[in-house]
């Protein structure tokens, strides 16, 4: 099974893929899908209009209330959510080429990331064996117990950067609490998800229970976003875009899971060694080229150790091998478009000419004419950054991170918490009473602790303030896929007449 539904010059054209099988979209127009690296075209995908969204969540609610779907037990679904594990990991090699060809990250990164991702179904399925409803202690003679129901249809738009990490994050609950989905991948990366799509229903999902529609944000994710037929809005992606797709969800009273910006502060204590910190550095600001929203671009360094930390982090980021992400001794691979390429060069341009921070690495295109085609950047670092700065408060979404330099704890508490995101932040110290207590100030929804990027199936992940709402992973987002019923029985057989002995009838009504 496929979602290609022809060739154009030899270059695969992709339906959307609904109901179980690739559609044509009642639109004629097609989007290009670039190889970052090379400038290539590797296909064409539709670019679905509102009836094509309407089609999808309509095949995902019939899947939803159909019988095969809504009566399968907890057992039978957490088998067949297994299952997909499974078939998951049979096609991994497959999937790890397709996706580093689509959004240029390196190879071995592209392994590392996705080999875990089958993990999220079985993490889930285990939750779907596992969950109890409730039996509440109330006042009198009664019994008051609790049922879940499965919320609905979910409708989810992932991003470029890390195109099924990001969607397993939310289709694993999804699957195993019994909803069913229609996923929007980025116009930039679709390639992987249409593929999973096509592997699930072969290996046995009902049709309609996982639909895949593509197409531009402003066009087809609005009209996602704004279906009166979606339980819940999930989004992973810009600030701006929360604002507008969850005010669009909200109107229908759609629960909302948003995942947005971030600008990561790292607090580098001075009792850390230093080439460790700058080892970490390396890896949370340049990993996926930058492109994470807890990418650690703010490494606020303790005074002591500032100078060393900035020449070394620079001999750092100069040794990083830049290239086509295919090539397994290539350790950094273009940024997604020739879009995003343009906007980290204007913050670079920024930090110069209008922050005036000093550039200690990186700030050009590589010189490499093989690369010429592909949207690369050097790994940027910018010293002596302040507060006040635009590279040191707006996320660039690039390989590029500033350093800033604190005296006391409490002076780098408030730097790093002197920012509109709150997604993640980070700790290198030694001194293990500091660590807890500087992790508690930080206004944050992830933490790390002489560590980054680290995330588990059972770990909720999420931000505060301009970084989102919601939470996925963990059982906190396995929970937000439920509605929860009340039911009361009354256990007592006396006669009832509220307006004969209204007196001896104290309630809560």
């Amino acid at each position: 099974m496929s979602s290609v539904l022809n060739t154009s010059n030899g270059v695969p054209v992709h339906g959307l893929f609904i109901d179980g099988h690739a559609v044509a979209a009642t639109r004629a127009d097609l989007l290009d899908v670039i190889n970052p690296a090379t400038g290539v075209l590797l296909a064409q995908i539709s670019h679905a209009s509102d009836a094509d969204v309407d089609r999808a969540v309509q095949s995902a609610a019939t899947a939803f209330e159909s019988a095969e779907w809504s009566t399968m037990s907890n057992r039978t679904r957490a088998k067949l959510v297994n299952k997909l594990a499974d078939v998951f990991e049979a096609n991994l090699e497959e999937i790890y080429h397709l996706e580093t060809l689509n959004n240029g990250r390196s190879l071995n990164e592209t392994r590392a990331q996705v080999s875990r991702l089958p993990d999220f179904l079985r993490y889930n399925a285990g939750l779907a064996i596992a969950r109890r409803d409730s039996v509440i202690p109330v006042d009198g003679n009664y019994l008051n117990y609790t049922l879940r129901t499965p919320i609905g249809v979910v409708g989810n738009s992932t991003p470029f950067n890390h195109p099924l990490m990001i969607m397993m994050k939310s289709l694993a609950p999804t699957l195993a609490s019994g909803c069913t989905t229609v996923v929007k991948p980025s116009e930039y990366t679709p390639l992987t998800t249409l593929r999973l799509a096509a592997l699930f229903v072969e290996a046995g999902l009902p049709p309609g229970v996982f639909n895949v529609i593509t197409g531009l944000g402003p066009t087809s994710g609005k009209a996602l976003s704004e279906h009166r037929g979606l339980a819940k809005w999930v989004l992973t992606g810009g600030t701006e875009a929360g604002r507008i797709t969850g005010a669009l969800a909200g109107a229908n009273f759609a629960h909302q899971t948003l995942e947005l910006g971030g600008k990561t502060p790292v607090l580098v204590f001075d009792d850390f060694d230093v080439d460790q910190a700058v080892n970490y550095a390396a890896f949370g600001a340049f990993i996926g080229a930058g492109q994470t929203c807890i990418c650690g671009s703010r490494q606020i360094v303790q005074e002591k150790v500032y100078d060393e930390f900035v020449e070394k982090l620079a001999a750092k980021a100069k040794s990083i091998r830049i290239g086509n992400p295919i090539d397994p001794m290539i350790q950094l691979g273009p940024v997604v478009s020739a879009r995003q390429q343009q906007r980290v060069l204007n913050y670079i341009r920024i930090g110069l000419e209008e922050d005036g921070a000093r550039l200690v690495a990186g700030g050009r295109i590589p010189a490499d004419p093989a690369l010429a085609n592909g949207f690369f950047v050097e790994p940027t670092v910018f010293a002596d950054v302040t507060a006040d700065m635009r590279i040191f408060q707006e996320e660039v979404f690039g390989p590029f991170v500033s350093v800033t330099k604190f005296g006391t704890e409490a002076e780098g508490i408030a730097l790093a918490n002197n920012s509109p995101f709150g997604l993640a932040g980070a700790i290198r110290t030694n001194d293990i009473t500091r660590a807890h207590r500087v992790a508690a100030r930080l206004k944050c929804g992830i933490v790390w602790i002489n560590d980054h990027h680290r995330l588990d199936p059972a770990s909720p992940w999420g931000g505060v303030k301009d970084s989102g709402i919601g939470r996925e992973c963990g059982t906190e987002s396995f929970d937000q896929h439920f509605e929860t019923k009340s039911v009361m029985v009354r256990l007592d057989d006396a006669p009832f007449d509220w307006y004969k002995d209204t007196a001896a009838q104290p309630r809560l009504n």
